[in-house]
């Protein structure tokens, strides 16, 4: 199923995707959340929709709507770093030996037509696509990674934005250029996992104004989705509900000769083999 949210920022209604240009209204269930998922909603969803349908529920077109991020604010969200070879290369970093792991503030979480706004005193804020991982079932102490992959609700787009001289030139983690407002755009809709049989082989791309930025493949990761979920399990308990961002392919514009970054009025267009695509607009600082 493909689980989508509907409805002005912090309204959102859940729904499920009917077809490309139709939803139906779910909102009975509660929100997609913690509490949703724990409760083995994501398990009943499909009977409650064809049940809803055959009570006389309309499926509305989707036109018109704002869409949110498919998953209501998350516990947590983890992101793994220099996750793609090729990546690392044009970074200049060598490839780790085990997962880099930082945060990114929950309220970074934003719908994928939602616009990118610059943060104040920003002069490098970066784009990267990634595939997106939403935790189904409370994790801990995994036994390995195909028991990681049980744990796993579903798959998204991510746009994991960056704000590089935070990140890298003001000291500390990572975090700091990583949590500034609108900086996860999300979705459009969570493709359950039963939907995506091979979530390391799915071409992904990225362009800025139109001109190809990324195109690259999940198969290219060097931590497969399942050993990542396995993995954090070891060092943190991972709840349902929380999003993982898995890394990026090469063509950020930190990596580019001369780097390029986004500038108030660029248009970032992304997409992921089957789980949708996104489209923002950058705005100017508060």
């Amino acid at each position: 199923m493909k689980l989508i949210r509907i409805g002005d920022p912090g309204h959102e209604k859940p729904a499920v995707l009917i077809d490309e240009d139709h939803f139906l209204d779910v909102s009975v269930t509660g929100d997609f959340n913690e509490e949703f998922l724990a409760s083995g909603g994501l398990t009943e969803l499909p009977a409650l929709s064809r049940k809803l349908l055959s009570e006389g529920a309309t499926p509305q077109p989707l036109a018109g709507h704002r869409v949110g991020a498919p998953i209501a604010r998350p516990h947590q969200i983890v992101c793994i770093g220099l996750n793609y070879a090729d990546h690392a290369a044009e970074t200049g970093a060598e490839i780790p030996p085990e997962p880099i792991i930082f945060t990114k503030s929950p309220n970074t979480l934003i719908g994928p037509q939602d616009s990118i706004r610059l943060p104040r005193n920003s002069v490098k804020t970066d784009w990267e696509v990634e595939l997106g991982i939403v935790v189904g079932t409370r994790a801990q102490y995994l036994a390995d990674e195909n028991e990681g992959l049980l744990h796993i609700a579903g798959y998204m787009v991510c746009n994991d934005v960056s704000e590089r001289e935070f990140q890298l030139e003001r000291q500390g983690q990572w975090s700091k250029g990583k949590s500034c407002e609108t900086f996860n755009p999300a979705g459009p809709w969570l493709v359950t996992a039963d939907e995506v049989p091979d979530p390391a082989n799915l071409t992904m791309s990225l362009s800025v104004n139109g001109v190809t930025m990324q195109n690259s493949t999940t198969a290219q990761m060097v931590f497969k989705p399942g050993f990542l979920v396995y993995y954090l399990s070891q060092f943190m308990v991972l709840e349902p509900g929380d999003v993982i961002n898995t890394g990026t392919p090469p063509g950020v514009g930190m990596g580019l000769k001369p780097p390029r970054y986004l500038a108030e009025g660029d248009v970032v267009e992304l997409t992921i083999e089957g789980l949708g695509a996104q489209r923002q607009t950058v705005v100017g600082p508060r």
